[in-house]
């Protein structure tokens, strides 16, 4: 491996949860061996503070631990300052759609469902994280739609003049929108652009994300509008 790249990859840290411990020593082991900084918490209840500790770039979180349960955990932590932003992958057996949803409208960022590949699980870490640092690599950018600003270098989304808090997944999808001004956009290029997904994986995550950022963005939300069999564009209220 490169050992530039390598000594990139280690300075990206990564928080695993999960009350199982064969689980969290079997991702910790392939992460480390990716060259990922990797600290691993089998207790619920303490991750939080090691959270808070740690700073992690990323977070794999279980669903279905005692005490606390990750959903629960990851509405903690959208509402921490420090932890906000961070992407959280949850790692988890519950299948259903249902949990799926539940999941990304917790603030989730990508689920992967038991039993797993390990291989694809640190390829999801790595594009989530590869993306992040383009993202931050990028030049001054401020992008503007009515009373939406999106500052792409400040990672920062204003409505109104007021700050609106987005998950990174959110802040990447809106700034596509944005972007991309009277546009469409259909669901399969939002997954392949902002999630770095094949066409095959479904496009229902896209629709909750949509949903969730309409909610936070309030009177303003009127700019995406939907385009039936398609997928969405920000367009002008009048077109």
């Amino acid at each position: 491996m490169n050992e530039g790249l390598k000594a990139e990859r280690k300075s990206q840290k990564v928080l695993v949860i999960d009350d199982e411990a064969d689980i969290t020593e079997l991702v910790s082991y392939h992460l480390k061996a990716a060259g990922f900084d990797v600290t691993a918490v089998n207790d619920p209840i303490g991750s939080l503070a090691t959270a808070r500790s740690y700073l992690p770039d990323l977070i794999i979180l279980d669903i279905m631990m005692p005490d606390l349960d990750g959903i629960q955990i990851c509405r903690i932590l959208r509402t921490d300052p420090n932890l906000k932003s961070v992407p959280v992958i949850f790692l988890t057996a519950r299948t259903q759609e249902i949990d799926r949803v539940a999941g990304f409208e917790a603030g989730g960022d990508d689920y992967i469902c038991k039993p797993f590949s390990v291989k694809e699980l640190v390829l999801r870490v790595h594009s989530i994280l590869r993306r992040l640092t383009k993202d931050v690599s990028k030049a001054a950018k401020r992008l503007q739609v009515g009373q939406i600003v999106v500052d792409v270098d400040r990672h920062e989304v204003t409505v109104l003049g007021k700050p609106v808090e987005l998950t990174a997944t959110e802040f990447k999808l809106l700034s596509q929108l944005v972007a991309n001004r009277n546009r469409v956009l259909t669901r399969e290029h939002l997954l392949i652009d902002v999630w770095n997904y094949e066409t095959e994986i479904e496009t229902r995550t896209i629709d909750t994300h949509i949903r969730r950022l309409r909610e936070k963005l309030g009177s303003e939300a009127a700019w995406i509008r939907t385009v039936r069999g398609l997928g969405y564009r920000i367009a002008d209220r009048t077109a």
